[in-house]
């Protein structure tokens, strides 16, 4: 094998392997410009080397699962929280006004790219549906009045045992009061029967290492619905 010579280091003139140049100019995730083309298509020459601020970091691309959770120094000494895995996280039910802790099922529709639907991806924005229990539970406790599925032939029991339970003269004035106020969406009541909710996740888990979001209702909700059923 012939070897030659280029700035006084022997190299080998066998040919490169496909591919190598990867394993030789290594490159990471930079945010800087200098290493870009200049509008004209030249070649930037390289003046200064890369610099900690101009870094870029891997996407965290949260998957459903057993919570796992990797923090991350950045700068200042501040942290973020990269979730690699999650399968929960708190939900808000806006015209109630309350939210609760309840398991994500699913994800079942994200607007920028269907393979976060399919490798069950967890990002801002994306749609999901999760565990209704915590909110049915919620709902009968304090309208005394079923649900969704509650309201079947087979939960006549349940409902005398828990809906229709004994209380003061004052509990059941509120609740009675409460009852006139007590109307759900259509919709949503659909879902409550299903057990399933259609929610948006509204926070970042690969920054803040959580997955928290509100319940879809009104013309969100329907919009939605329309575009799952294409």
């Amino acid at each position: 094998m012939q070897l030659s010579t280029y700035n006084g280091v022997r190299q080998s003139n066998r040919p490169m392997l496909q591919h190598s140049h990867i394993l030789v100019h290594p490159r990471s995730i930079s945010r800087d410009s200098r290493h870009k083309r200049s509008a004209s298509g030249a070649k930037r020459a390289q003046y200064r080397k890369k610099r900690k601020f101009e870094l870029g970091r891997q996407a965290a691309n949260t998957k459903l699962g057993a919570k796992r959770i990797h923090e991350v120094r950045t700068r200042g000494g501040n942290r973020k929280f990269r979730a690699m895995r999650l399968d929960a996280g708190n939900f808000s039910w806006g015209s109630e006004a309350i939210s609760r802790k309840t398991r994500i099922v699913a994800v079942v529709y994200n607007a920028s790219n269907n393979e976060l639907v399919r490798t069950g991806t967890l990002v801002k924005n994306a749609i999901v549906q999760i565990d209704a229990t915590p909110f049915r539970q919620w709902y009968e406790a304090h309208y005394a009045t079923p649900i969704g599925a509650r309201k079947g032939k087979g939960a006549v029991k349940v409902e005398s045992e828990e809906i229709n339970k004994a209380r003061s003269n004052h509990v059941q004035r509120k609740i009675e009061s409460r009852k006139a106020d007590a109307k759900v969406d259509p919709a949503l009541d659909h879902q409550f029967a299903a057990g399933r909710l259609y929610a948006c996740l509204s926070s970042r888990p690969g920054q803040s290492g959580r997955a928290d979001g509100y319940i879809l209702e009104g013309q969100e909700l329907a919009f939605y619905i329309r575009k799952l059923k294409k």
